[in-house]
């Protein structure tokens, strides 16, 4: 069987096991609850496929002696004297933001698109969000 579903949270807890087994292997994995069907994923997974298709998009400029970055599209920028510092501010902001999202702005219509992004920035740690954001240090 390739895809594994269930219909109702009282089966999916019953073979929890088997769902997260499928899951980990990257299988279709899909619980039903009343009307809404979630799907369980792979963190690293899902991580790994945002990452890929959610380009950062990221400004980085030389700014006053300093380094400026922003995102077009997203509340957020960060300034620093180094580049370095810079980039660790902006991986700061992208976390505030992540959690103002996820605490009050996930229904504001100007920020509910942005819900792939703070998946990314919150199943990421700073070094791959500071890969996301300038790519690989060479």
């Amino acid at each position: 069987m390739a895809v594994i579903h269930f219909d109702s949270y009282t089966e999916a807890r019953t073979h929890l096991k088997a769902l997260l087994d499928a899951a980990e292997r990257g299988r279709v994995a899909t619980v039903r609850r009343e009307s809404a069907v979630t799907a369980l994923v792979d963190v690293e997974r899902l991580r790994h496929y945002l990452a890929t298709c959610i380009p950062s998009r990221a400004h980085v400029v030389p700014e006053a002696g300093g380094w400026s970055i922003f995102i077009p599209g997203l509340p957020v920028a960060a300034d620093g004297a180094t580049f370095d510092q810079a980039v660790a501010e902006m991986v700061e902001a992208l976390r505030e933001y992540a959690d103002d999202w996820q605490d009050h702005l996930l229904d504001v219509p100007n920020h509910r698109e942005n819900w792939g992004v703070v998946q990314l920035i919150s199943l990421s740690d700073d070094d791959q969000l500071r890969e996301w954001l300038v790519g690989a240090v060479r």
